[in-house]
């Protein structure tokens, strides 16, 4: 890996960390929100929301889940090069 793809990735899962620790600062973390999105699809898909309500809902449902996607990367990465640097000492 070169020094400004290690550099990039750093920054990254610094950043995920940062958010990670705020989250934590107020109660919520990661976990709480994919559990929210799924709450909203269950919900939807029992109908739940009325009508009127659907544009609103859809556009928090949206944001969360692109929120949540965007860090789903950075997370792999940060497993993957844990993984390499445990393989790399035992070996």
């Amino acid at each position: 890996m070169s020094e400004e793809n290690t550099v990039e990735t750093n920054e990254a899962v610094a950043e995920g960390t940062a958010q990670a620790e705020a989250a934590n600062a107020v109660g919520l973390n990661i976990g709480d929100l994919a559990g929210l999105r799924q709450i909203i699809n269950v919900a939807a898909q029992r109908g739940a929301f009325r009508a009127e309500e659907m544009e609103v809902i859809g556009r928090v449902y949206n944001k969360l889940n692109a929120f949540l996607n965007s860090l789903a990367p950075a997370q792999e990465e940060a497993t993957e090069e844990t993984t390499e640097e445990t393989e790399t000492s035992e070996g």
